[in-house]
């Protein structure tokens, strides 16, 4: 079969095949054969070699782009190749033929030119393996799609050359739209015939590499899935191409699409005998019940706890019967993840993390401590005991080289730190991460992994630095994090949401109302608890008490069922200021009415550790307010953490609650 210059035989069966751009690549090979080692640069040598790789590995490219990599390595050789291929592609046929007959020699001799055993050696035999398959009709197709690929390529070079002679500004117009065409053929080469295995694997193994630790680096959501539709077209059973789909949906929040890929992935791995090929007979159960896992997992990423649930038992029942305790262990994690709203759901997280340390398992006991320690914080233990923890997380990260959960204990180091109001160490802690490079390189060059643990450290600094009043410093935080997380990559929720409530602070300090009211919109698309608690504190501050009251108390409600605890006591707070204050106005300095509601609301959050960026101090009864921070004249600024400013005077003793 012939498809664009592609000449293959069987997409199923044959791993390699001959295209115009392999041809280019092994005249490139030859030509680094036959020059001398004085004729090259030590220096040129290497860049070549660091060159060789990415070429056999990576799918094909256009000549233009192919010769523009050669001579940015060694300008000489790229002279060199250009005219051997001009001279294959203007001359006959027989000169294509001499060329591979000539290729058998560089294994030749007591000293060969290549090894056989060697990349380049096997992708020199495996070439030749498969010209040698072609037909005669099949080798003239191959021929005539050289000559197509040499003149597309001289096009190209033409020009530029043109460009560059043209005015400096009208060339830069018009690079850009050259730029714009050169992709687009590209595309076009490269998608419209299909990749050989090898290909198609590197390619699959580096976009799921970058969609992991760095997603502006990988193909958009739209070209990604062009890419994977064709790929799928040629070779429908290619697993590891659906499960990529099912990754390049779930940037997109599409639930319809990821999973239908995640269903094609597990049924192409039963259909091909890929699992049972490698775990013997327990191969396609092996599939089955990691599927329903998955599904369960997925359903849980959309918030569909009942279909989630149902999955998960499936999975724990065919788990059960196949005896697959590593299997039961992810299980039991994600058993936890969907009853964590219950009250004894740190057991069955307790039992998971021994379990899971039982059975050699230190990625999944890890991230149970990381839960466990965060459920910790929330019910009000001190921070030593959880640093404790976090220190023992930390022995199993450096000891496996684990560092993606070495990243997610840091940035959770920096979310306690500022949950227990120690803003120093929280500032410490988000630029430790800030400041480490990644055990696990993006690619060549890039060390700093863009994941959900730097965006995160970046939000706490951004929050950090706003607080303190300095909002033009927190302005340069979020906009390198919106430079560093488009709005189209998953994590951008995450500096969205930040970007709103320092925006709604500011509004609210500079006595802004209507400003912060408008902004209360785009804080309930992101997060509905935290919106409605910034429409209550709006309403408060415009003297709408009773609509704010009414407001509070649904949401006192709503949390106090999920068990939210910061929220319940930011609520509770929100709803005994305002009589906190009436009352100091009424009865003055001995006791007064509002005593009880203030000592409930305060003794709440010191008994749970809420005071974050500035911890009440027994000596003085008081809070400061931040820098920067304007009060309002009645009741204070509660801003988006709890007890940031508590204006009035309090009873004596009331320290003793603390």
């Amino acid at each position: 079969m012939m498809t664009n210059g592609v000449v293959h035989a069987n997409v199923f069966g044959i791993k390699d095949w001959v295209t115009p751009y392999k041809i280019a690549v092994l005249v490139l090979l030859n030509e680094m054969g036959r020059t001398g080692e004085g004729a090259v640069s030590l220096l040129e040598r290497r860049k070549l070699n660091q060159l060789l790789l990415p070429l056999l590995q990576g799918p094909d490219i256009t000549l233009s782009k192919l010769y523009k990599l050669i001579e940015d390595s060694c300008p000489q050789l790229a002279n060199s190749v250009q005219i051997r291929i001009k001279l294959m592609a203007e001359g006959e046929l027989k000169d294509m033929e001499q060329f591979f007959d000539d290729l058998s020699d560089s294994f030749s001799g007591t000293e060969p030119e290549v090894h056989k055993t060697s990349v380049v050696g096997l992708f020199l035999r495996h070439m030749i393996l498969a010209y040698s398959k072609l037909s005669f009709s099949q080798v003239f197709k191959l021929y005539t799609a050289l000559q197509q690929y040499f003149q597309n390529g001289e096009k190209k070079t033409v020009e530029d050359t043109e460009m560059e002679l043209t005015s400096r500004e009208e060339g830069e117009r018009k690079m850009e739209k050259e730029e714009l065409d050169v992709s687009v053929r590209e595309e076009e080469v490269s998608c419209s015939g299909p990749l050989s295995q090898k290909q198609a694997e590197f390619f699959l193994s580096q976009q799921a590499s970058l969609l992991k630790n760095d997603e502006t680096k990988a193909l958009t959501p739209a070209s990604l899935q062009k890419e994977l539709n064709n790929l799928l077209k040629f070779n429908p059973d290619f697993a590891e191409a659906h499960y990529l789909s099912y990754l390049n949906n779930l940037r997109v929040q599409d639930v319809f699409s990821s999973t239908h890929s995640l269903l094609h992935y597990f049924d192409r791995l039963i259909l091909t005998g890929a699992e049972s090929k490698s775990n013997g007979e327990e191969g396609y159960g092996r599939s089955l019940r990691y599927a329903a896992l998955n599904l369960a997992a997925l359903h849980c990423r959309f918030g569909h706890y009942q279909q989630a649930e149902l999955a998960l038992q499936e999975a724990i029942r065919i788990a059960q019967e196949s005896n697959d305790h590593v299997c039961l262990q992810h299980c039991l994690s994600w058993l936890y993840v969907l009853g964590q709203k219950r009250s004894d759901s740190y057991v069955l997280l307790e039992h998971s993390v021994k379990k899971a340390v039982h059975f050699g398992l230190p990625y999944l006991a890890s991230l149970g401590i990381q839960s466990l320690v965060q459920q910790r914080a929330f019910a009000g233990k001190t921070a030593n005991k959880l640093m404790d923890a976090l220190k023992d997380s930390d022995l199993l990260h450096w000891k496996h080289s684990l560092s993606e959960l070495i990243d997610i204990s840091i940035a959770q180091k920096t979310a306690i730190w500022r949950l227990y109001g120690r803003s120093t160490m929280a500032l410490q802690q988000a630029q430790m991460l800030l400041s480490m490079n990644s055990l696990e390189s993006v690619n060549s060059g890039v060390q700093q992994n863009n994941t959900e643990s730097f965006a995160v450290a970046l939000c706490h600094l951004a929050e950090l630095h706003a607080e303190q009043g300095c909002f033009a410093a927190a302005a340069e935080v979020l906009k390198h994090l919106k430079e560093r997380f488009p709005p189209n990559t998953q994590h951008a929720q995450l500096w969205m949401l930040c970007d709103q409530k320092i925006q709604f602070d500011r509004a609210m300090n500079d006595g802004k109302y209507h400003l912060a009211d408008s902004l209360v919109t785009g804080i309930t698309a992101l997060n509905g608890i935290e919106g409605v608690y910034r429409k209550a504190v709006v309403l408060q501050a415009q003297n709408q008490m009773s609509e704010a009251h009414k407001l509070l108390q649904k949401l006192l409600t709503y949390c106090q069922k999920l068990k939210n605890t910061e929220m319940v006591i930011r609520a509770v707070l929100a709803i005994f200021l305002p009589y906190h204050c009436d009352a100091c106005a009424a009865a003055g300095p001995g006791p007064f009415q509002g005593v009880s509601v203030t000592v409930l609301g305060l003794r709440n959050c010191a008994e749970f550790g809420f005071c974050p960026a500035h911890p009440w101090n027994p000596r003085t009864s008081l809070n400061p307010p931040p820098h920067g921070h304007r009060a309002h004249p009645g009741w204070g600024y509660l801003g988006q953490r709890p007890c940031h400013v508590l204006s009035s005077q309090v009873p004596g003793g009331f320290s003793s609650f603390l």
